[in-house]
């Protein structure tokens, strides 16, 4: 898979694929990596990006002359790719979207500054914009280097484990389980049991069971979107029938000795 990312700061990018998973799934070829300085195509002495909002306004805009010819330059070297601007105004970048992007042979990324790029290269020259969430960098340097991150991680082989990203939090629409090593006591704090256990199918079947409850807790807009199995529907119902139980006693002044038996 082939990125390539137009930055006034390419020393930020070059950075990014020097260390770590980046590097190896550059070294063996699952990536490839390539970036243009923008201001390498502006015009000028000076190399000048950036210009003042007509209308007036408050800080600068990316100019577009510098902008298209390295977008056109990208594309020399990667005609199969879309032109994918980094923006708060962007499609949510999420899981879903970066198991869609890591089917693409190439990708260009587009980090914008300031306040952004001319709208005439953003309508005739990007094909959609991405988003991180709801809030604002000071450029899609950062935005560009998570959603590399998380789609070269999905690539083949390049984790090693290939049920790694399979097992990764929304996945499923499901939060990852708790992870422990060693040593089996920390601090007082013991690792489950059943994890030193050495019994496969109880092991996978906690796993699924505190998943399930830590989406619950912390994600459960993640179980209203996707459907349940059986399974975890049957430990919802158990759930609701503890807390029911919980919440009469409480009601009552007591507890009831046996809630699950209800």
């Amino acid at each position: 898979m082939k990125f390539v990312v137009l930055t006034i700061f390419p020393e930020l990018i070059e950075a990014f694929w020097s260390s770590g998973i980046m590097r190896r799934a550059r070294e063996s070829g699952a990536a490839i990596a390539k970036v243009i300085n923008i201001r390498d195509h502006a015009q000028g002495r000076h190399q000048v990006t950036d210009d003042r909002p007509y209308g007036g306004g408050c800080g600068m805009v990316m100019k577009p002359e510098p902008l298209s010819a390295a977008i056109r330059a990208a594309k020399q070297g990667a005609p199969q790719a879309p032109v994918i601007l980094l923006s708060p105004q962007g499609r949510r970048f999420d899981q879903a979207l970066a198991q869609e992007l890591s089917t693409r042979p190439e990708l260009i990324l587009l980090c914008g500054r300031y306040e952004g790029v001319d709208e005439r290269v953003s309508e005739t020259l990007v094909d959609f914009e991405i988003s991180l969430g709801d809030f604002v960098l000071t450029g899609g340097e950062v935005a560009a280097m998570a959603v590399m991150d998380a789609t070269v991680r999905l690539l083949p082989g390049v984790l090693g484990n290939e049920d790694s990203a399979d097992q990764d939090s929304f996945c499923n629409q499901r939060l990852d389980h708790a992870h422990f090593t060693r040593p089996p006591e920390f601090e007082g704090r013991q690792v489950p049991e059943v994890l030193l256990s050495g019994h496969h199918d109880l092991i996978a079947q906690w796993r699924r069971t505190d998943a399930l409850l830590r989406t619950f807790a912390k994600r459960p807009d993640l179980l209203r979107q996707g459907r349940l199995s059986d399974e975890e529907s049957a430990l919802l119902r158990a759930w609701h029938r503890e807390i029911e139980c919980i919440l009469r006693g409480q009601a009552g002044g007591g507890s009831d000795p046996s809630p699950g038996g209800r």
